[in-house]
């Protein structure tokens, strides 16, 4: 039998209390999500001066990593026109993203989910996501 590792409350809670603390060390507000290995919502928080129209792009962002198991700044060379993966962004009812900042959780060689991040730049979005996930796999590495 092959057990799945899972995000948990507590692994969820510290991926978004690094992104914050990220996001306010860098200067900007996001609006941050944390979805599971399926693409669906954990945990989400908009900053204080993050964009509204940033809430269900970060949302997607996450969605996506998740399920394509990439993260989504590999889409944009591929997804322009004329590109091997043209078109792909409107996927899933529009919900494919192709922009910087959703990147995925892997555990063992397996998928756990994704942090999606939105309203600064897509270097800076991915950085912040980039470093949640690395607070929690230094807690896994702690564990083990």
């Amino acid at each position: 039998m092959i057990t799945v590792p899972k995000l948990t409350l507590d692994d969820v809670k510290k991926i978004m209390e690094a992104t914050e603390s990220k996001a306010r060390s860098i200067g900007v507000d996001l609006d941050i999500a944390i979805v599971d290995d399926g693409g669906h919502l954990l945990m989400f928080e908009r900053m204080d001066s993050a964009k509204i129209t940033s809430i269900q792009v970060s949302i997607d962002k996450a969605f996506t990593a998740a399920g394509a198991r990439r993260p989504t700044h590999e889409y944009a060379a591929v997804a322009g026109a004329g590109g091997p993966a043209f078109g792909i962004h409107v996927s899933h009812q529009g919900r494919f993203s192709i922009v910087g900042g959703g990147v995925p959780i892997f555990v063992e060689g397996r998928i756990v989910g994704a942090v999606g991040c939105s309203s600064g730049t897509a270097e800076q979005d991915r950085e912040v996501a980039e470093a949640g996930i690395q607070a929690f796999m230094r807690g896994l590495s702690q564990m083990g």
